[in-house]
């Protein structure tokens, strides 16, 4: 017994040192990959597309169930991007509060008659509206069906050949779209483009549009940044440049019309509709033996809601991981297949091991150092290194990404916001860390009982 638990601590060591080993790695890749960005963007100045023809016509696409505290705001900074040519299609889900109806008085919404695609399946459109005072917005109301339901319904409505897509929560960057839609006019192979999402909790907010961003003063938003960046910074950018990206994030994101209506939209049978999409698009174009790229850009910015109370953030990550589960499972195919490349061979399998079950190895892993050290297997200073070790390489990682955020975007541009963003990353080790990896586990458990609920998250205005 003692044998057993002294080879579990320290197989569960090799875990936690093989995991964020490669998650250095990929730090490594993306810090090179930001430079060479960065060089390229600032050499092209691709802002001077206001000034030419060479652009494509974007259609935002925001998906709304019961928000009427947020849907105003987040219409509006759609509205406010700065885009040649772009049109909001707002989608109301079947709410039940005030969310059509604020929608109507804000926008001075009138019914209209017309028509909508049908190329996607959806629920029973009620009714479309057109807005007397902004030209560019037009309002679905349907039958509730959920979020994907929604997606696919604004995809029918939507008339340009970019669709982008952002939760009903979330504010654009003015200057966001011009940049996201860049790759789309480099390579025609390119299918889909995510940017960033970062917190907005703190920041200053004036008709829909961030004004002055600011580190939220909520110590659970502030844990959730130091999460987004190293997510964002440099585990999508380097999946990015491995070609091996999985995910693309439903709250901002953007795509080729053509490409989602020969997917088949998004499944409305998942919570995790937009990384299933995602993997569903590799193996689609994979098996038609099409040329596709799914990319990421580290300087598109969405700014989002950020769970403030430890039951709505608990709710958020569990269902987060049943996404995960799910969408890995209904695209098992992947899964060291080589016909799909970086995504097949490594990708997939990273994701299941070090993203799937690292919440299981974690928790199990500090439960049999305490067993451990109780049962004599080791003594309590071998404990501790082994935890200490565990902790500091998350802590590494966390310092690393927001290194590369200083040195790059500078999304947090005060000395105060870095430094309070730093002791929370050396902070979230102890205590958030595995609190987060309880939350993970139960979402495994909410998934193996087969629960399929979205959950309505508590929203606020903003």
């Amino acid at each position: 017994m003692k044998q057993a638990l002294y080879d579990l601590n320290l197989l569960f060591l090799a875990y936690s040192v093989l995991v964020n080993g490669f998650y250095l790695l990929l730090m490594v890749l993306s810090a090179w990959t930001v430079r060479r960005y960065s060089r390229t963007s600032a050499l092209t100045g691709y802002e001077g597309v206001f000034d030419t023809s060479f652009y494509k016509p974007v259609s935002v696409i925001v998906p709304a169930h019961n928000e009427e505290a947020t849907i105003v705001h987040t219409v509006r900074s759609a509205l406010a991007v700065r885009y040649p040519e772009l049109e909001v299609v707002a989608v109301n889900d079947g709410s039940t509060d005030g969310t059509l109806e604020r929608l109507v008085d804000a926008f001075n919404l009138v019914p209209c008659p017309g028509a909508v695609f049908s190329d996607i399946p959806c629920k029973e459109i009620r009714g479309l509206y057109e807005s007397l005072s902004h030209p560019g917005l037009r309002v679905v109301d349907k039958e509730q069906g959920g979020k994907a339901d929604a997606l696919n319904a604004g995809i029918n409505a939507s008339t340009f050949p970019l669709v982008c897509n952002i939760d009903a929560d979330s504010i654009i960057d003015a200057r966001s779209m011009v940049h996201i839609t860049r790759p789309f006019l480099e390579d025609h192979r390119v299918v889909a483009v995510g940017g960033v999402v970062m917190p907005a909790n703190g920041c200053d907010i004036v008709d829909g549009v961030v004004t002055k961003v600011r580190v939220a003063k909520n110590i659970l938003a502030r844990f959730q940044t130091i999460e987004y960046l190293r997510a964002f910074l440099f585990g999508r950018i380097g999946w990015s440049r491995l070609n091996a990206l999985m995910i693309v994030s439903g709250a901002f994101a953007i795509f080729r019309r053509t490409a989602l209506v020969e997917t088949g939209g998004y499944r409305t049978d998942t919570v995790g509709e937009d990384m299933e999409l995602v993997l569903r698009m590799h193996r689609v174009f994979a098996d038609k033996k099409k040329p596709y790229r799914i990319m990421f850009l580290p300087d598109p910015i969405c700014w989002t809601q950020a769970p403030e109370d430890m039951r709505s953030l608990g709710k958020q990550r569990r269902r987060w991981q049943r996404g995960l589960a799910d969408s890995l499972v209904k695209n098992r195919q992947l899964c060291l297949n080589p016909r799909y490349g970086g995504v097949g061979l490594i990708g997939f399998p990273f994701f299941v091991l070090c993203e799937l079950l690292s919440p299981v190895v974690e928790s199990v892993g500090y439960l049999t150092i305490i067993a451990a050290i109780a049962l004599r297997a080791i003594d309590w200073q071998m404990g501790l290194a082994i935890t200490a070790c565990a902790v500091l390489l998350g802590v590494i990682n966390s310092m690393c990404a927001l290194l590369l955020e200083a040195k790059s975007f500078q999304k947090y541009p005060g000395t105060r916001d870095t430094l309070v963003l730093s002791g929370h990353a050396v902070l979230e080790g102890f205590g958030y860390r595995q609190l987060h990896s309880y939350w993970r586990c139960m979402g495994l458990v909410d998934y193996l009982r087969k629960q399929t609920s979205w959950g309505q998250p508590a929203r606020k205005a903003f």
